[in-house]
């Protein structure tokens, strides 16, 4: 069994990469790729070498995917946009629907994209239940609201 494996070592390299590019597809961000890439490398060193040197060829290729493969990704997919904002700062002039009344110094609930939000009153004035509001500041994940 140990000389299979060892024999065949590059099998273990191809898994490991499928492995990563799996992950990859829950982030997003290429860190998993770059380390596809390693493993990718070091499956096709395996049939030439011991494991140690497969071993430091998918680290090496590893960390040069990532400081140079990774960056031109990112820019590639993501020209244009130069400053992207995250999920918590796109909430910012979104609209909603109050779902629950806001009192004049208290919080209700607005529905913005089936995701249901704590909300305060901009001007801290009474919103009635079925208002249109608009998103002008989040503060952690409390939304401050203005009548549309």
């Amino acid at each position: 069994m140990i000389e299979y494996f060892a024999a065949n070592l590059w099998q273990a390299w191809a898994i490991i990469a499928v492995i990563c590019l799996i992950l990859e597809l829950t982030s997003g961000d290429f860190f998993f790729c770059s380390f596809a890439i390693g493993a990718v490398a070091a499956a096709i060193t395996a049939p030439f070498s011991i494991f140690w040197i497969q071993l430091a060829v998918f680290a090496i290729v590893s960390v040069v995917s990532i400081f140079w493969f990774r960056p031109l990704a990112l820019r590639y997919l993501h020209r244009g946009e130069e400053n992207r904002t995250s999920n918590y700062d796109a909430i910012v002039g979104r609209k909603g629907r109050v779902s629950m009344t806001i009192p004049a110094q208290g919080f209700g609930r607005v529905a913005i994209d089936g995701d249901d939000w704590k909300a305060q009153a901009a001007n801290k004035k009474e919103i009635a239940e079925g208002e249109t509001v608009r998103v002008v500041a989040i503060d952690s994940i409390i939304i401050t609201v203005e009548k549309e």
